[in-house]
């Protein structure tokens, strides 16, 4: 059991540890908006949710494809041994076993993975083998991080309420409605934002949450932005090389 002042990578109780930090928050005795969706908007957010409700089970045929995969995207001329395997330590699990780390994330943190392998795969590399900046020497291990990364993205964009309750989340879904992917691009730009924010602060192991707060607040800043229609607009998209 981890205590306040304790970071436990994969675990759900690290996972949704001060992950509530919204920079344009109403204050708590405010009403929370709801805003009307179109039906285009709905259908979109919908299958969203479904993907948001799998669970990752190691006996599905399609999960151990995809993790396979996984492995095949950022190690294609090392054989994988087994999807139970030390090897995996070298993405940045926390064991021999990936699984246990995904009950948080659920397959969408898998899938985000993966769309971030295949679609940026220089960007996903230099995360993975922290290539760039003044490294700390207690760093975050890169595959766990990313499990909670797709946690703090639903948190933020309130994916699992009815209709958004945020100018974000509401924001977020017309992107999604004109981009099936959306999601999964805002999660790569989320990734490498991260290690950005990871630098600029010279951050270590224990700042991991502090970090993250700041990802989501800049995020939240950049979806605020006049003139912003596209994900592709953010500011911090430009971090992302193919």
């Amino acid at each position: 059991m981890c205590d306040d002042a304790q970071i436990c990578f994969g675990s759900a109780a690290w996972l949704g540890r001060g992950l509530s930090c919204v920079c344009a928050q109403r204050r708590e005795s405010d009403a929370r908006p709801s805003f009307d969706l179109t039906p285009s908007e709905e259908e979109c957010l919908q299958r969203l949710q479904n993907r948001i409700d799998i669970a990752y089970d190691s006996s599905i045929p399609e999960h151990q494809a995809a993790l396979r995969a996984l492995w095949n995207a950022v190690f294609p001329e090392e054989e994988l041994h087994g999807l139970i395997s030390e090897q995996w330590k070298e993405m940045g699990w926390q064991g021999k076993d990936p699984s246990t780390d995904f009950r948080g994330g659920g397959f969408i943190s898998l899938e985000n993975l993966l769309f971030f392998a295949r679609h940026f795969p220089k960007s996903f590399k230099d995360l993975l083998w922290k290539q760039e900046g003044d490294r700390s020497a207690w760093e975050y291990p890169f595959a766990v991080a990313g499990v909670n990364i797709t946690f703090m993205l639903i948190q933020m964009l309130d994916l699992e309420a009815v209709k958004p309750r945020t100018m974000v989340g509401a924001i977020f879904l017309k992107f999604l409605s004109e981009n099936e992917s959306a999601f999964d691009i805002l999660y790569c730009i989320a990734f490498k934002l991260m290690d950005r924010q990871w630098l600029a602060m010279r951050a270590s192991y224990m700042d991991f949450n502090t970090v993250m707060k700041a990802t989501r607040c800049q995020l939240e800043r950049e979806f605020l932005l006049e003139d912003i229609t596209r994900l592709e607009e953010l500011p911090s998209y430009s971090l992302l090389t193919l």
